[in-house]
């Protein structure tokens, strides 16, 4: 079917919706019980048609027009408070994490990527006096060990030192996720680059024998940071893979799904950069002792894990793929069949 017989044998389901928007987003006492059920039941045959639309067509216009409407149907459906918050609640304690846990495979690989070589050139400038000797001056070296590292973390006032590393990580996290569309080979890029600036500092400090105030320095924000960023990887390399090997899914069909599920996991990363990013500017530069500071960010580490692996399975188990917009179990109502997700918002007030 072309698209102006898709259209013309469409539209008038189109304009029934958006009829029936119109009215309840006047109130959705103006619409009667019937009235309510059909829209539902439009919503969701609107927003396949969107689907399929953006699969088989890619025309900016109609997708622009069916986007909108389906925006403005689901507001209607699923858009008081409450649900918007329990929205909020579903997505940090079921999507975000299930769409963490279908990506560990990725992600181990996102991070052997960065220890691996943050591993051979530590070991390697550590050991190897013509590589320390290649970093620098003498003096540049010894400034760079006994001062300017440390001092860094403590050259501006917290909030503010907090907020550039918030956005600095954020930016890093965005390239590790993004260049994934180049078949793996951006985001690889970005994490054997990032591992090996972190090998390069700690063979550096492990020369001039203080490695021991170098992981003072890193760790209390630098565990939960460097796992946030090998889970950006992770879902970098999982939208390449999926270019190079989209299994029994066309190609456009597995990189969209691939890629609302990266999408979610970016936007649950922001919490845990901002987290990474206080601990980095109010406890890092802090002249505490070195294992309360390195305690806090341990702390930090475990909750994290912990908080993955445990909703993550579960959710995962319960059928939850964490792709954005995917429906869980808890949107089922009295009656509703297995497999059949219906809106329960909207009610007569």
């Amino acid at each position: 079917m072309d698209i102006d017989r898709y259209i013309a044998s469409n539209g008038p389901v189109w304009a029934q919706l958006a009829e029936l928007t119109g009215r309840a987003q006047r109130g959705v006492g103006r619409l009667s019980a019937a009235e309510l059920d059909e829209l539902v039941r439009l919503y969701q045959r609107v927003a396949t048609h969107l689907s399929y639309a953006q699969t088989y067509y890619r025309d900016p216009a109609l997708t622009a027009k069916l986007s909108g409407l389906v925006a403005r149907s689901a507001a209607v459906v699923y858009g008081t408070r409450p649900r918007s918050l329990r929205a909020v609640g579903r997505f940090f304690t079921s999507t975000f994490p299930a769409a963490v846990w279908h990506l560990r495979r990725f992600v181990l690989a996102a991070t052997l990527l960065s220890l691996v070589p943050a591993l051979a050139l530590g070991i390697w400038i550590g050991r190897s006096t013509a590589a320390v000797e290649a970093l620098g001056p003498p003096a540049v070296r010894e400034a760079y060990v006994n001062h300017d590292f440390e001092d860094y973390y403590s050259s501006e006032p917290a909030g503010a030192f907090a907020s550039k590393v918030f956005s600095n990580n954020v930016q890093v996290a965005f390239y590790a996720f993004a260049l994934g569309i180049l078949g793996c080979v951006g985001t690889a890029w970005v994490l054997v680059s990032n591992g090996a600036q972190l090998g390069l500092v700690a063979g550096l400090f492990a020369a001039a024998g203080q490695s021991p105030k170098f992981w003072g320095l890193v760790l209390p924000h630098g565990l939960l940071e460097l796992t946030s960023v090998f889970v950006a990887g992770g879902a970098g390399l999982r939208l390449g893979w999926t270019l190079i090997d989209p299994g029994d899914r066309s190609r456009a069909t597995a990189l969209a799904e691939e890629g609302r599920r990266a999408v979610v996991v970016v936007i649950g990363l922001i919490v845990a950069f901002a987290a990474a990013g206080s601990i980095e500017g109010f406890v890092t530069g802090r002249p505490w002792p070195t294992f309360l500071r390195v305690g806090i960010g341990v702390v930090a580490e475990a909750a994290f894990l912990a908080y993955v692996a445990v909703l993550g399975r579960a959710a995962a188990a319960s059928g939850v793929t964490g792709a954005l917009g995917d429906q869980d179990a808890g949107w089922l109502t009295a009656g509703d069949e297995p497999g059949q997700s219906r809106p329960v918002a909207l009610t007569r007030r």
